[in-house]
């Protein structure tokens, strides 16, 4: 995928406050937190059993943190959240007693959106020797076109019980939107012949973001 869920909470720093599914929160127990190590006393599932990876979240006293590394079965290397990825980490505020905290993904509605901006790229195929994700040169381009429909996947879903006309619903219209716009302008550059050059340049096709 282009994104995780780091680039949806630097999109929407409340949404892993405001939307959390049981069966997408993996892991959850007490912690501390200690310079940049989180360490989970009892977690309900093993980090590793859980798959927590870098580029999730975690939510701990009210605040979500980006997983830089998985350390261990109950430890893991966060940061407040950083302007870009690749940014020196910032450290989180310390715990030193035990509160509840809680990972929490929202990877299928990124895997969904992935799919999504494969097919309005036209890299979708099964077929043999037709290019398909790995074939695109500057994937960090495409990574807000992919948090803005994941986000919208996720707010749209959250907005179901109360309707579009909602506050939540409103805010997904918002990045319906928003995805839009940066579809009409984002270009992937996509390597043809597997030479590591890009060969072409492609705009995503007209289609409108569906609900997955």
């Amino acid at each position: 995928m282009f994104a995780k869920d780091r680039d949806l909470l630097a999109l929407e720093p409340e949404l892993f406050r405001d939307v959390v599914w049981v069966g997408q929160r993996p892991v959850r127990g007490s912690a501390t937190i200690s310079g940049t190590t989180l360490t989970m006393a009892l977690p309900d599932v093993a980090f590793d059993a859980a798959g927590v990876a870098p580029g999730q979240v975690v939510r701990i006293g009210g605040t979500s943190l980006e997983i830089i590394e998985r350390l261990g079965t109950n430890t893991m290397t966060v940061s407040r959240l950083r302007a870009s990825a690749s940014d020196a980490l910032i450290t989180p505020t310390p715990v030193s007693s035990g509160q509840v905290a809680e990972v929490v993904t929202f990877g299928p509605q990124l895997a969904i959106a992935h799919g999504q901006v494969l097919a309005l790229l036209g890299l979708d195929s099964s077929m043999p020797g037709e290019p398909t994700a790995g074939a695109v040169t500057n994937a960090e381009s495409l990574k807000l076109l992919e948090s803005l429909a994941a986000v919208y996947l996720v707010l749209m879903a959250a907005s179901a019980p109360t309707g579009p006309e909602s506050p939540v619903g409103q805010r997904a219209e918002v990045y319906r939107q928003r995805f839009e716009a940066e579809r009409r302008r984002v270009v992937a550059e996509v390597d043809l012949d597997g030479d590591g050059v890009a060969d072409v340049a492609r705009r995503p096709s007209v289609q409108r973001l569906l609900r997955g």
